[in-house]
This record gives structure tokens, C-alpha cells and sequence, in this order.
């Protein structure tokens, strides 16, 4: 196993009362990620909609590091609800809100309530590419093919 990589984490005004991002179970990829939103003043996602939810957190990667955010599998499978633009990337340099695009693609309005369970966010590092331009490129056994070409 890998040492663990520091990240600071500020819990915004909003997000009072509410956990920080925690893994589930012990092998977990994802962090949980909570909706920041009013108990109040639940959201209502009809089908074929999206919404912003806010998190109240703000977090500093280090360098060579993202924080992706892909929905949680148990909202997809049970009610159709997805992140819509996963996974949503987080760079090192931003210091702003986490926030999550959900989308329904169920047939139901879905509800999001205050500390609901929205999304998840896994730690990764990264790699920069330096480009090179050139003529032609290497020769492969797949060579062009693209969708559907090494098989269904």
C-alpha cells in the first residue's frame, strides 16, 4: 500500500454540521462527497434535468495530483442518477468549491437533501506530457482502428 497523500481540506460556512469526505470501507477508492445544500430547502432533479450541488469544501492538492469526481454507483443503479460531466477534474492550482453536476436519467424526480451522499472523489497523480510534433508515428497491429474495432 502506498503512503497516504496530505491533502488540506476547508469546510466552507455552509457545510457546518456536515462530515468531511470519508472512504466507506477500508479498500475504498473514493472519498464520499456530501450536498452542502439548506435542510430546508431540498432540491428537487426532475428526469432529463441537471443541478449544481455545492459541498462546502475547498481542498489544496499538491502538485502532480487532481482529485476526480465520478458518481456513486448505488444513485446510478437505483434511481438513475449520474455526475454528468465524470469524472469532473479538480486541478492542483484550484481553490475554489467543490461542486457536483448531477443529471437524472431515471423516470422519477430524485430529491437531494442536506448531507446526502452525491458523489464520490478519488485522489490521483498525473502526469504532464511534453508534445512532441512529428510526420508519422510509430506502426501498431491496430494501427487506425477506433470504435468497435477489436470487437463488439
Amino acid at each position: 500500500m502506498t503512503e497516504p497523500v496530505a491533502v488540506e481540506i476547508k469546510q466552507l460556512p455552509h457545510a457546518d454540521g456536515l462530515p468531511l469526505p470519508s472512504y466507506q470501507t477500508a479498500h475504498a477508492a473514493g472519498l464520499d462527497l456530501c450536498a452542502a445544500i439548506p435542510a430546508e430547502a431540498p432540491l428537487l432533479l426532475p428526469p432529463g434535468r441537471t443541478v449544481l450541488v455545492p459541498t462546502g469544501l475547498s481542498i489544496a492538492l499538491p502538485p502532480n495530483y487532481e482529485a476526480q469526481v465520478r458518481p456513486r454507483s448505488g444513485l446510478a443503479a437505483k434511481f438513475g442518477v449520474t455526475v454528468l460531466n465524470a469524472p469532473g477534474t479538480i486541478d492542483a492550482d484550484y481553490r475554489g468549491e467543490i461542486a457536483v453536476l448531477l443529471i437524472n436519467h431515471g423516470a422519477e424526480p430524485f430529491t437531494i437533501r442536506r448531507g446526502e451522499r452525491i458523489a464520490q472523489m478519488v485522489i490521483a497523480a498525473t502526469v504532464r506530457a511534453e508534445l512532441i510534433r512529428v510526420e508519422t508515428l510509430s506502426e501498431t497491429d491496430r494501427g487506425v482502428g477506433g470504435f468497435g474495432s477489436t470487437g463488439r
